[in-house]
C-alpha cells in the first residue's frame, strides 16, 4: 500500500553557512553583471531612468563556507522602483543586514544621455556618456561617481612640425570623484569636455564640422595637458575632496594608444 504524499516542506541543506576550516576571510563575494533598471537625477528633466550592469559584493568571515547569491538579487526586486543615488546607501544596509556582512558594496555603470545643440547649426541630438555609481559601507558610507567623456585631441606634435595640418583623433577623458557636496552630472561632462581640443558631438552639419576642426586645430592637447587641466578645474571646487582623472587618446598613426592619469586628495 502506498503512503500518501506529505505537503509539508522538505528541509533543504544550507551549505554556505556550513564550516570553513581553512580560516580564510573574502574581502568580496557576490554577483555581478546584473542588468537592471535604476532612476539617475538629471539636471534638466529631473529624473532619467536608464539600465545599469550591477555588482553587489559583501565581505564573508572565514568560518562561513559560502555567502547566499540569491539575497543579492532580492534585495535588487525589493528596491525595484527605488534604484537611485538617495536609495544607495539604505540598500547596502540590507546588504549587510540580509547577509550577516560587515561590510557591503555596490557598483553600478550605465549610460547616461545629455541633450547637445551643435555649436553653429544648433541641431539638438542626445549624446550619450557612460557614468558609473561606487558605493561601500562599512563602518562609515563611501560613494564616487564616475564618468567617461569622449573628446577629440589634436597633436601639438604634429602641428608643429607639419605643413598642410595635424593628426587628431578622439579620446576618452574618465573622472572619478568624491565630493561633500552634490554635484551634477552633465556639470563635470562639461567640465572635462572644456579641457580637450573639442567636444564630441552625435550630430553635426557641414558648418559644424568646419568649426569643429578648426576649433581643434587651434587649441591642440596632448594627453598630459588635458589631465593637468582637468586637475586644475576639479581642485578648483570646494565640493571636490578627492579625484582620479586619466585621458587615453586612441592614435590614428599610431598602433598603440597614449596615455595619462592623475590621483589627488584635496584638502581644503
Amino acid at each position: 500500500m502506498n503512503k500518501p504524499k506529505s505537503d509539508a516542506p522538505v528541509a533543504m541543506p544550507d551549505m554556505q553557512t556550513r564550516r570553513d576550516t581553512r580560516k580564510i576571510a573574502i574581502d568580496k563575494v557576490g554577483v555581478k553583471d546584473i542588468s537592471y533598471p535604476i532612476v539617475v537625477m538629471d539636471k534638466n528633466r529631473k529624473f532619467q531612468h536608464t539600465v545599469a550592469r550591477i555588482n553587489m559584493y559583501v565581505d564573508l568571515p572565514h568560518h562561513f563556507k559560502g555567502t547566499h547569491m540569491s539575497r543579492f538579487v532580492e534585495i535588487l526586486n525589493a528596491y525595484r522602483e527605488e534604484i537611485a543615488l538617495d536609495k544607495l546607501e539604505t540598500i547596502l544596509q540590507e546588504m549587510k543586514k540580509k547577509l550577516g556582512a560587515s561590510s557591503a558594496h555596490l557598483e553600478m555603470e550605465f549610460p547616461y544621455f545629455v541633450e547637445k545643440s551643435a555649436p553653429v547649426s544648433r541641431a539638438k541630438s542626445l549624446m550619450e556618456y557612460t557614468c558609473s555609481f561606487s558605493a561601500t559601507l562599512s563602518d562609515s558610507f563611501d560613494f564616487v561617481l564616475g564618468v567617461q567623456v569622449p573628446v577629440t585631441s589634436l597633436c601639438p606634435c604634429s602641428k608643429e612640425l607639419s605643413r598642410y595640418g595635424a593628426h587628431n583623433q578622439r579620446g576618452i577623458v574618465s573622472v572619478n570623484i568624491r565630493y561633500r557636496d552634490f554635484i551634477w552630472i552633465e556639470d563635470l561632462i562639461e567640465l572635462i569636455e572644456e579641457c580637450g581640443s573639442s567636444p564630441v558631438w552625435s550630430l553635426l552639419k557641414r558648418e559644424d564640422e568646419k568649426f569643429v576642426t578648426e576649433h581643434a586645430f587651434d587649441n591642440p592637447k596632448f594627453v598630459e595637458d588635458m589631465v593637468r587641466e582637468v586637475t586644475q578645474r576639479l581642485s578648483a571646487l570646494d565640493e571636490v575632496i578627492w579625484f582620479s582623472v586619466s585621458a587615453e587618446n586612441f592614435e590614428s598613426i599610431h598602433k598603440h594608444s597614449a596615455y595619462a592619469s592623475i590621483e589627488r586628495t584635496l584638502i581644503n
